[in-house]
């Protein structure tokens, strides 16, 4: 417990990736096989059922610390997080306790049957022989609520470097379905999968941001432009008469979207596709929150499928005949795609990527003005001679993408932010003017220095208006310039908009509270489809 307790504080304080994937390997690494196994199924979302209700962990709590109810409530409040609260209201432990973190989850089993009393002698007993921090991963743990701040990609990278597995491969052993209690870790990351090699993408190409104007790119002659979708990048593989579709997280999301197994019977075996999942109307792409109503469900429902149908947007072609075929030229793999597609595929509810003709960049310029009545963020801008390459790489792929949206908005509420700034307010919810009230529109977390934020926490510690739990009301003064994305009608929030990507762009002193902008103008930025059923081409 002591190891997976400091893995996940070092975890906590760092922001950066290299570090973390460090950390993470140190303890695969050097952790006992059992424990492995259950930091494996933590990191990947795997829990086992609560084994106590919150109010009573609540009231043993107040107990063993001695305090008074609303001390208690109180702290919770400002701390904001129950599993931490508890551990610091709690006396002191001189942490004698070593068991195991797989020793826990075998406690925690034994302890699904017990009493209440014999629960609660249990949890007492644990907190009296373990540390604080220790105490608050153990609450997390017992009440199923553990967060870690690290993505699956990074565990996953993390796996495969220390066990010498391709990352693809790794992914696919650890998206399957297995029980920590009954799997060990070196059967679930060393034993031989026959279907690891069938189902392995190649790794996508990336591109990077335009710098400067189009026009330093060259002869545009030398170049192909495609509308660029905001959905979820993706890989369909069709090999041995399976098909395997992979996020560019990394993630198998086969069985997320049953409207595309049509690929497997459409597409010949030895084909991988490179392309975005969408939700279309027609052939209209639409908003990414509609797609977003589909990410994290377990269970795709008719009525989901009905309101938010997916389908694949095509770009690429590496895989042809069972042969690598990233090597040929952009225009080559294009034109193998689209007889691809005019053969198997023309008559169904898949798309392939319009190319967009233009003979100038002034052209392509005039086109990229009304990108977003297009429901599209820009344009992907590709090399005609260029290979499929792997990651992110300058001079072949470039994406130029429409300037973000923006807004003055009034700072309204506040909360704590976690690991290095949880003793600052660094999450901030910010609201536009509604007639004479100011109503709620996004949350951002980013594009302040370290040194404005200490300025802004400041001012909300001094005028703090209201608290309810963690948040704070604050007086509405400071105005603050928000970007945003993209913009879409939402019934399930208060302002009846959602904005995408929300990041401040800066503050502004110079303005008053009552110079924000209105409910009214930020709706005014609402687009859509032309209802053309296709995007000019």
């Amino acid at each position: 417990m002591k190891r997976f307790s400091e893995l996940f504080s070092d975890l906590d304080q760092t922001n950066k990736t290299n570090e973390k994937v460090a950390l993470l390997k140190k303890y695969f690494a050097g952790a006992p096989e059992e424990d492995k196994i259950w930091a494996l199924a933590l990191f990947s979302g795997r829990r086992p059922p609560r084994l106590i209700k919150t109010a009573q962990i609540q009231q043993w709590a107040i107990e063993a610390a001695g305090i008074p109810e609303w001390l208690f409530r109180e702290s919770y409040n400002s701390v904001g997080d129950l599993g931490e609260t508890i551990s610091l209201i709690l006396p002191s432990s001189s942490g004698t306790n070593h068991v195991s973190l797989s020793g826990w989850f075998e406690s925690f089993r034994q302890m699904m049957d017990a009493n209440e009393n014999e629960k609660k002698c249990f949890i007492l007993e644990a907190w009296n022989n373990l540390s604080g921090f220790e105490v608050f991963v153990f609450n997390k743990l017992l009440m199923g609520s553990l967060r870690i701040g690290v993505s699956q990609t990074l565990v996953i990278r993390a796996i495969a470097e220390v066990s010498g597995t391709d990352p693809s491969v790794m992914a696919h052993r650890i998206m399957g379905n297995w029980d920590p209690y009954t799997t060990s870790f070196s059967e679930l990351v060393f034993a031989e999968n026959p279907r690891d090699e069938i189902s392995r993408p190649y790794p996508f190409f990336l591109a990077y941001a335009v710098e400067g104007g189009v026009e330093t790119l060259g002869d545009p002659a030398g170049w192909m432009a495609e509308w660029k979708w905001d959905g979820i990048r993706a890989q369909v593989i069709v090999r041995k008469g399976e098909l395997f579709i992979w996020s560019r997280g990394e993630e198998l999301v086969t069985g997320k979207f049953p409207e595309l197994h049509v690929l497997k019977d459409l597409l010949p075996d030895g084909t991988v596709l490179d392309g975005e999942i969408l939700c279309v109307h027609g052939k209209v792409p639409l908003p990414f929150n509609v797609l977003q109503t589909r990410i994290g469900r377990k269970n795709i429902t008719r009525k989901i499928l009905e309101e938010a149908p997916a389908s694949f947007m095509m770009y690429d072609i590496m895989e042809h005949n069972g042969q690598d075929i990233r090597n040929l030229r952009q225009e080559e793999r294009r034109d193998l795609l689209a007889q691809l597609f005019e053969e198997r595929m023309s008559d169904t509810g898949l798309l392939l990527s319009p190319l967009v003709r233009f003979s100038s960049w002034d052209e392509l310029k005039a086109l990229h003005a009304i990108a977003r009545e297009m429901s599209s963020e820009g344009f992907m801008i590709k090399l005609r001679k260029s290979p499929y390459l792997t990651g992110r790489k300058k001079g072949n792929w470039w994406k130029w993408k429409t300037d973000p949206y923006s807004v003055d908005a009034v700072l309204v509420y506040a909360q704590k932010g976690h690991g290095r700034r949880a003793e600052l307010y660094t999450d901030y919810t910010f609201a536009v003017w509604n007639d004479d009230k100011l109503v709620p529109f996004a949350k951002a977390y980013s594009g302040l220095t370290d040194a404005e934020i200490r300025e802004v926490d400041r001012f909300i510690k001094q005028n703090t208006l209201e608290k309810f739990g963690p948040v704070r009301t604050v007086k509405p003064e400071l105005v603050f310039e928000i970007g945003f994305e993209g913009i879409n009608i939402s019934s399930r929030h208060k302002s009846g908009v959602a904005v995408r990507f929300p990041r401040i762009l800066r503050q502004r002193p110079d303005k008053k509270k009552e110079e924000a902008d209105t409910l009214e103008s930020l709706k005014g930025l609402l687009t859509g489809p032309t209802g053309s059923g296709s995007p000019p081409m």
